[in-house]
C-alpha cells in the first residue's frame, strides 16, 4: 500500500486496527500522522517507543478501555527494536536469537479493541542495498498487520511536483531556476524541502525568491556557487568558471567539493553518451530508471556537458580530475592555483 492509498481510506473514515509504516520517507510519514491526529483530541493520542517499552506492554495498553475517548490512536516509534536479536551460527548462517515476540500482537489483532488504531513506525532501514534484508525481517515480524504502507523515498519528479504544490499553497514564487537550486541543494529530500519552503515563504513575503535568498537561508545551500562552477565548466565557459572560482576562494569554500561534483557530472555525461541519450528528457528518464535522483535542471546540466564535450574529451576530463584531486591532496597545496590550472587545461 502507498501513503496516498492510506490517505484515501482515512478520508473515508476507515481507520484500520493496525498499520505498519515501512521505510525512511519522513515527509509522507508526517502527512499520515497529521491526518490521523487531526480528528482526535489530544488525550486520545498515546506515543510509545519500543526501545523503552515492550511490545506486550503496548498491546496491554491498547486493550485497556478509556473513560474519556471512544477512539484512540497509539503511535509506536522504533518498531525495529521489538525484533529478536540476530544470531549467527558456526557456519555463518543468520537466525533468530533471543528478543522480541510478535505473538501478543498477533493475538490482539484477532480481536482488536474497537476504536483503537495502532501505528508502528519502522524508519531505520531503506528498500535497497544491505538494508533490504533487514526491512524484510521487520515486515516478517509484523506479518500479523494487514495494512503495510511502504514509505519509499520520493522520485525526483515527484518531489519537484510536491514542492511546486507546497509553494503554491503558501503563495511562494520562485525566480527562474531558483526552485531547482533548492532541490539540488537539499538532494531532493522532501521533508527538508517542505521545511525550507515554509521558512522562505515567511522571509520573502510577496516577492519572488531567488537563488541568492536560498544561498543565505537554506543550510547546505552555500554549495550554490559550487554548482554554478560545475555548470560553467560543463558548458566550457572559461571566463565564468574563473570568476566563480574567485568568488569561492574569497568565501573560503572547500574546493575539493567542487571537484567531486564535477567528477559526478562527467561520469553521468559519459554514461549518457555511451547509452546514446539525445536530450535532457532522455537523460532524466534513464537515470531515474536506474534509481539515481535526477530532476530537470540536473538533466539539462548533464546534457550541456554531453553537447559541449566529445567522448574523448570527457575521458580526458576524468583523467584531469584525478590529477587535480592528487594535486589538492599534496602537502600544503595552493588550492586556487591547482583549480585554476585545472580549469585552463579543461576549458581550452
Amino acid at each position: 500500500m502507498t501513503a496516498g492509498q492510506l490517505m484515501a481510506r482515512l478520508k473515508q473514515g476507515k481507520l484500520p486496527p493496525a498499520v505498519l509504516l515501512l521505510g525512511p520517507e519522513a515527509y509522507q510519514r508526517r502527512q499520515l500522522k497529521d491526518a490521523l491526529v487531526a480528528s482526535l483530541p489530544a488525550d486520545a493520542i498515546t506515543e510509545h517507543d519500543l526501545t523503552e517499552v515492550t511490545l506486550a506492554a503496548v498491546v496491554d495498553d491498547a486493550r485497556s478501555l478509556s473513560l474519556f475517548a471512544a477512539e484512540r490512536l497509539f503511535w509506536i516509534v522504533n518498531a525495529e527494536a521489538a525484533l529478536p536479536r540476530a544470531r549467527v551460527s558456526e557456519d555463518g548462517e543468520e537466525g533468530e536469537g533471543a528478543g522480541g515476540d510478535p505473538s501478543p500482537l498477533a493475538a490482539y489483532l484477532k480481536n482488536p479493541t474497537p476504536g483503537v488504531t495502532l501505528v508502528f513506525e519502522a524508519m531505520r532501514f531503506d528498500f535497497e542495498g544491505d538494508d533490504k534484508r533487514k526491512l524484510e525481517r521487520v515486515a516478517k515480524f509484523y506479518s500479523a498487520i494487514a495494512d503495510v504502507v511502504e514509505l519509499r523515498r520520493m522520485a525526483a519528479h515527484e518531489a519537484r511536483r510536491e514542492a511546486e504544490s507546497l509553494a503554491g499553497r503558501r503563495g511562494l514564487r520562485f525566480e527562474e531556476g531558483a526552485l531547482d537550486v533548492l532541490m539540488e541543494s537539499l538532494g531532493g529530500d522532501m521533508a527538508r524541502i517542505a521545511g525550507e519552503i515554509e521558512k522562505l515563504a515567511l522571509y520573502a513575503g510577496t516577492r519572488a525568491v531567488g537563488a541568492e535568498d536560498i544561498a543565505v537561508l537554506v543550510p547546505d545551500a552555500r554549495a550554490t556557487n559550487i554548482f554554478a562552477l560545475v555548470n560553467a565548466m560543463g558548458r566550457r565557459d572559461r571566463t565564468r568558471s574563473l570568476e566563480i572560482l574567485d568568488t569561492l576562494t574569497k568565501e573560503g569554500e572547500y574546493l575539493p567539493l567542487a571537484l567531486a561534483f564535477l567528477s559526478t557530472q562527467f561520469r553521468m555525461a559519459l554514461a549518457a553518451r555511451e547509452a546514446g541519450l539525445k536530450s535532457a528528457q532522455q537523460i532524466q528518464a534513464h537515470f531515474s530508471r536506474m534509481g539515481v535522483p535526477m530532476w530537470g535542471a540536473r538533466a539539462e546540466q548533464v546534457y550541456q556537458t554531453v553537447v559541449k564535450f566529445s567522448q574523448p574529451q570527457i575521458e580526458r576530463a576524468m583523467k584531469l580530475i584525478a590529477e587535480t584531486d592528487r594535486g589538492l591532496r599534496d602537502a600544503r597545496p595552493d588550492d586556487r592555483v591547482v583549480m585554476e590550472t585545472f580549469i585552463l587545461q579543461l576549458v581550452r
